[in-house]
């Protein structure tokens, strides 16, 4: 077993194990490693606990220190040179005519290196923009493309339930998403309904996917017969998250009826 912490780079990005060593560390503490990419400021979201050799990435690196003062004022003077960056590098793409979109820009702690993150319909040649660039900062760069979801993490915005977008607030991974689970959730299948801004399959499909499973489980189907104390009548469309059915008594009008009023179901 392995002691280790749980270090996050960004609001809502993944989550890296580092050996905390001797020193004391909880979630919501800031501090300094150093990656693959060189030394980067993080904070700490999960706090020391056991984990097995399969769940880390070796060797596990250590966690130089606790951040101090003085590395809080370089990281926000960081975000505002990324500000900066972002600016001169969208003049010199509109320089070189190039067909891609600029998404983000990310300067490592050490300023070892500065990466430009962008989007783009095919390959780029982004060869002497890179050049441009380093003449400028004087330091390694790197151009990274992305994907419109990572675009979208990335950006933000209002999804089509009207609160900001799940991968930019808590969802630190992607996960696979299909069609099979909106049919599950008995959703329109219309791809203006289930997309979200990124275009793709809404990351809400898969994380409701088991709630949706488990309420059919337990509520009854369509098709079924019920006994209500006016009478008996037949289920012709149901709520999964209401827990509502929708029964037919034989009249012109259709009764909605909570699930957990009927006496053969129970949602303890």
């Amino acid at each position: 077993m392995y002691t280790v912490v749980g270090v996050s780079f960004k609001k809502t990005g993944k989550i890296y194990y580092f050996d905390p060593g001797n020193i004391e560390l909880e979630a919501g503490d800031f501090v300094i490693v150093e990656t693959a990419r060189g030394i980067e400021y993080g904070k700490v979201v999960v706090g020391k606990k056991e984990v097995t050799e399969e769940e880390i990435v070796a060797p596990l690196k250590d966690v130089m220190r606790k951040a101090t003062l003085k590395d809080k004022e370089k990281h926000e003077e960081n975000q505002r040179l990324e500000k900066e960056a972002y600016d001169i590098c969208l003049k010199k793409i509109d320089k070189h005519g190039l067909p891609m979109k600029l998404i983000d820009v990310e300067y490592t702690f050490d300023h070892n290196k500065i990466i430009f993150y962008f989007t783009a319909d095919g390959r780029v040649d982004f060869r002497e923009l890179v050049k441009d660039l380093a003449r400028v900062f004087k330091t390694r760069i790197e151009l990274r493309q992305i994907g419109v979801r990572d675009e979208a993490k990335m950006v933000g915005g209002l999804g089509p339930c009207g609160r900001p977008i799940c991968c930019a607030t808590f969802l630190r991974d992607f996960q696979p998403i299909s069609i099979k689970m909106a049919k599950k959730q008995d959703l329109s299948l219309n791809p203006a309904k289930i997309s979200g801004l990124c275009g793709r399959l809404m990351c809400c499909l898969e994380y409701e996917s088991k709630t949706y499973k488990k309420l059919k489980e337990i509520m009854p189907k369509v098709g079924e017969t019920v006994d209500l104390e006016i009478g008996e009548g037949e289920i012709v469309d149901r709520n999964l998250v209401k827990k509502t059915i929708k029964v037919d008594i034989g009249g012109e009008d259709y009764i909605e009826v909570e699930v957990e009023d009927l006496d053969e179901y129970d949602f303890d």
